[in-house]
């Protein structure tokens, strides 16, 4: 049995790529300038590739002192389960590891059922003892 072999690349996807992607993970469309304003202001990237196909993403936004926020951690629907998420957060947990120092906040929101997934990194789930529950508000 040949063993798979995926690329790692710390870049941007292509526009294409990030609407495609975000689509085929159920996020819905996403106007193209937005998605553009949206890639060009992150701070970090991630993508996995399989012979050149995009199969997954990750990337971190934020102010590059206090406040860091993982997003997009995406991977094709028909390539989960296969490791691609672990390799894309400890690629955005070693930029995290030297760009976030102490005292900064680093924040994401999970997809319902993967709390799990991003506890193995240390994340905590909201509400809890200390902290009250997150919260967001959508366009």
């Amino acid at each position: 049995m040949q063993s798979v072999r995926y690329t790692v690349e710390l870049s941007s996807p292509t526009l294409e790529e990030y609407c495609l992607l975000r689509e085929k993970v159920g996020w819905g469309k996403v106007a193209p300038e937005l998605a553009k304003a949206s890639l060009n202001s992150s701070l970090f990237h991630v993508v996995i590739r399989l012979e050149g196909l995009l199969v997954g993403m990750g990337r971190v936004i934020g102010d590059s002192g206090l406040f860091f926020y993982i997003q997009d951690v995406a991977v094709d629907p028909n390539f989960q389960r296969q490791g691609i998420g672990t390799l894309i957060m400890g690629n955005i947990e070693q930029y995290l590891s030297e760009a976030a120092k102490n005292g900064a906040t680093i924040g994401l929101l999970s997809v319902k059922g993967k709390e799990a997934f991003y506890a193995r990194y240390g994340y905590l789930s909201r509400p809890n003892e200390e902290l009250g529950c997150g919260m967001c508000k959508f366009n």
